[in-house]
């Protein structure tokens, strides 16, 4: 055996067990503290690999290398003096000898003992668990192992329904596979969100073509004649095909060294640790997921980092203490963003709640409240987290809520007060809790080195490389800071596209780029994301109107946009065909009772003078849609950010008060303008005279007949801000109206930012209504005669969306729920009502599924499988 005791000069023997990201976190803060002049630094890291980012793992999938997630190299370690040793893993702990034993053999000599051993996968104790196509999501090698498998094609399916059971279905469905998640509680991500919120997240998923199975206990991995994994076999007799199995139900602690050396450990597992992060051997300290404070290990970076910063102060001589940590967490998931922080479920005693459902726009919100309704205590997220950081900084900073709190998960309302403005938080307040940075540090880091973009702020003060929720946050911080000092504050789209959105739409249209992969590698840079990738499919959509699910578009498109219908709370989609004006005969009246009455949907006429057709599942939506297209119907588009409707009254054609043909009016433009794709949603409208029956001074563009032709009314909305439109021009006649509606919205397209509404868009149009008035009818720009070539362009190569793809069995595939099954989804239950029916509340369907397989109705603990 050998032994190494060196020691250089006077310097004492610091020994770190593991090199994850807490460990790889720990030598930063060391660096920090001074204490490479004090000891003399070994790491020892069991895998080949030095530390990589775990928090990103799956991007290992996207085309990412090692090297890319690599935190570390053996090159930097040695320019701190910093001894490695790698693909080595210590097996023995002599607490008497101050020794630590490797599994190669070697002996390393130490005066201070850093454990930072992480967590291990757990795999439930089933029959069949350690067969061959059964994996774990941990580490690299885990991945490459994956990657290997999934070569054949095939069924995986992911046990375990939590954060890394999800990045483990997105990362098996990257690969090709067709995806389940199975979990035994009665929701995904049981322990971060609520029964709405876990509804909602499970809909969406599905929508992106996983299939989720909940309530499943999970008894045994069935194995072929050669013993590989085949299926699954579930409490209840029923069995899932599984050629590819993925255990991710959970972690346990890594204590398993400090444990046999008669260190602490706590109940539950995990080494017991103080605030000073030491064990129960003074000598001996222990950071990250192997730890445990007060009984509790933390799954979560961020409170690893804090214990390893802790312990190099400690180590260092200054004081400094671990306290209890907010699990806050914003993730996305699959494309969904899930953010869960504070007291989520409202365990405090008294606590209000205000909460959203918005089954159009695909996100839920709730949010607890102080009893005084002062506080806000914490909340769930789920579809759209875009406010996460601004209102963790509520719960993170005790600060008082405005005076509607609703506007916290809605549109600010008039005079109400909005949200919470970065000017208004304290310096102290805490922005990036993974690095634990507060506002003044960040700040005085942008001001004294004059960052001037968001990239270089993370590199210089490592915000926002985390987890990367305090991004947004950390953007409004720089902007503030640069209006402050009297700078110009860039719009670009993202940190890929140096670029504001009317800059990206400009570059597409003159470069004549077709697809993003043109546009990043022209002028982006990395490989896109949530934010740049939408908003791309949305410019090259209303630029060159190519079908959104070809191959090299589909991939960017939002989760409706996939499957051209709306998801609903339950996971089914509504079906609504195009109306055009709301004018529909007798015999396209029966067409849609007879297919609403044959697919067993509920059925309601819509706002915007259409039928909208509820309850219909993924697999059914091709045969509803081959009916509907056979009988002369069009998709109404309303599942995208594109034009909706043109509503009318019925006019002079039989209103005694018309003055005007508001319904020929009205199908002329919706028809002219259906497929338009826009920054937002687009809604019409024209009435037959001023009595003003269809609305149209609160749509996107509204027409009102008069005695001498039509008023054009522009840039209004309803929803949660209303705002009434504008006057734009008056008394014009109905080819003038088109010509102005034709340049008014290509220029709104040109210009506005992305997600921005028609209303907002003017709010903020320099010059406001005169100088669009210049622009749309004096050319004032010069670009008339192009804004209406473009708008030819896409009524030119308009074509049903919805046609092309039931016309095209190679696409029809991806609206099959299982590769293995022509069975519909047994999860969709619905529950009779008013002579139709609507989704099963989970009570209702938990009680009908249990009574279907004599199950009993018990109440589960999540996590277990």
């Amino acid at each position: 055996m050998m032994k190494d005791s060196t020691t250089a000069g006077a310097r004492r023997s610091l020994v770190v067990v593991g090199n994850g990201m807490v460990g790889h976190h720990f030598i930063g803060a060391a660096s920090d503290q001074g204490l490479f002049e004090r000891f003399q630094v070994t790491v020892v890291s069991e895998e080949a690999e030095l530390a990589y980012d775990r928090v990103n793992l799956s991007k290992f999938f996207e085309d990412k290398g090692a090297e890319d997630l690599a935190l570390a190299s053996a090159d930097q370690y040695r320019a701190l003096g910093v001894r490695v040793i790698a693909d080595d893993r210590v097996a023995s702990l002599d607490r008497e000898r101050r020794v630590v034993v490797t599994a190669n053999g070697s002996e390393l000599a130490y005066d201070k003992l850093v454990l930072a051993t992480g967590s291990r996968p757990f795999v439930p104790p089933i029959k069949g668990s350690d067969a061959p196509g059964c994996f774990v999501y941990r580490t690299l090698d885990d991945l490459r192992s994956i990657r290997k498998a999934a070569e054949d094609g095939g069924v995986g399916v992911v046990i375990g329904g939590g954060l890394l059971g999800l990045e483990a279905a997105k990362a098996l469905q990257s690969l090709g596979l067709t995806t389940h998640v199975v979990e035994f509680a009665p929701r995904l991500m049981p322990l971060q969100v609520d029964e709405a919120g876990g509804a909602l997240l499970r809909a969406s998923i599905q929508a992106l073509g996983v299939q989720v199975h909940v309530s499943m206990n999970t008894q045994e991995v069935v194995t072929d004649a050669s013993g590989h994994a085949c299926a699954l076999r579930f409490a209840d007799g029923s069995e899932l095909e599984a050629n590819m199995v993925v255990f991710s139900a959970g972690i346990r602690p890594r204590d398993e060294l400090a444990r046999a050396a008669g260190i602490s450990v706590a109940p539950r597992g995990g080494v017991t640790i103080d605030r000073s992060t030491r064990t129960s051997d003074p000598d001996v300290l222990a950071i990250g997921e192997c730890a445990a404070f007060e009984e509790r290990s933390y799954g979560l970076v961020a409170p690893g980092y804090r214990m390893a910063e802790t312990a190099a102060q400690i180590l260092a001589g200054n004081h400094a203490e671990f306290a209890d940590f907010d699990m806050s967490t914003k993730l996305k998931l699959l494309g969904v963003d899930v953010a869960s922080f504070g007291d989520a479920f409202g365990h405090t005693a008294g606590a209000k709640e205000i909460s959203l459902l918005d089954t159009l726009e695909g996100s839920y919100k709730k949010l607890v409240l102080s009893p005084d309704k002062k506080r806000l205590l914490g909340g769930i997220l789920v579809g759209d987290a875009s406010r996460y950081s601004e209102l963790l900084s509520y719960v993170q900073n005790d600060l008082p809520l405005p005076k509607h709190p609703d506007t916290l998960v809605v549109e600010p309302r008039e005079g109400g007060g909005g949200g919470l403005g970065v000017d208004a938080l304290p310096d102290a307040a805490t922005i990036c809790s993974c690095h634990n940075l507060d506002k003044q540090a960040i700040c005085k880091s942008i001001r004294e080195r004059e960052l001037r973009v968001v990239g270089d702020v993370k590199s210089c003060t490592k915000a926002g490389t985390g987890c990367g929720s305090c991004v947004p946050l950390l953007t409004q911080l720089l902007n503030s800071e640069l209006k402050r000092a009297g700078l110009e504050v860039n719009n670009y789209v993202c940190e890929h596209f140096k670029f504001s959105r009317q800059e990206l739409h400009h570059l597409v249209r003159v470069g004549g780029l077709k697809t993003f992969d043109a546009l990043l590698s022209k002028h982006g840079s990395g490989r896109g994301c949530e934010i740049c990738k939408p908003a791309v499919a949305s410019i090259l959509a209303s630029t060159w109107n190519d079908y959104i699910l070809e191959s090299s578009h589909a991939g960017l498109q939002d989760t409706n946009d996939r499957f051209l219908a709306n998801i609903q709370r339950d996971g089914t989609y509504s079906v609504v065909p195009r109306i055009a004006g709301g004018e529909v005969t007798p015999k396209q009246l029966i067409v849609l009772g007879r297919v609403a009455e044959k697919y067993g949907l509920y059925t309601k006429i819509t706002g915007g003078q259409r039928i909208d057709m509820f309850g219909a599942r993924l697999d059914q939506l091709p045969g509803i849609w081959r009916e509907l297209v056979d009988a002369g119907f069009e998709s109404g588009h309303a599942y995208g950010k594109a034009l909706r409707t043109v509503k009318s009254c019925v006019g002079s054609t039989w209103c005694r008060y018309g003055v005007g043909d508001s319904v020929g009016l009205a199908i002329q433009i919706e028809n002219r303008y259906k497929g338009l794709r826009s920054p937002h949603k687009l809604k019409g409208a024209v009435s037959g005279c001023a009595r003003e029956c269809a609305e149209a001074q609160g749509k996107d563009f509204g027409v009102i007949a008069t005695e001498k032709g039509f008023n054009l009314y522009l840039c209004g909305n309803g929803g949660m801000k209303p705002q009434h439109a504008l006057l734009f021009a008056a008394d014009i006649d109905a080819e003038t109206c088109i010509r102005y509606l034709d340049r008014f919205l290509m220029f709104y397209i040109r210009t506005a930012d992305r997600l921005q509404r028609t209303a907002s868009w003017l709010n903020n149009l320099e010059g406001g209504l005169d100088y669009l008035k210049q622009v749309i009818i004096e050319d004032s720009l010069g670009i008339c005669a192009e804004l209406e070539a473009d708008m030819a362009r896409v009524i030119d190569t308009y074509q049903c969306e919805w046609k092309t793809t039931v016309d095209d069995p190679v696409r029809l595939k991806q609206f099959q729920p299982f590769i293995n099954s022509a069975e519909p989804d047994p999860s969709v239950v619905f529950v009779p009502e008013r002579e139709q029916h609507r989704p099963a509340e989970w009570h209702e369907k938990r009680e009908r599924l249990a009574r279907q397989v004599h199950l009993p109705l018990v109440h589960e603990q999540p996590g277990s499988h």
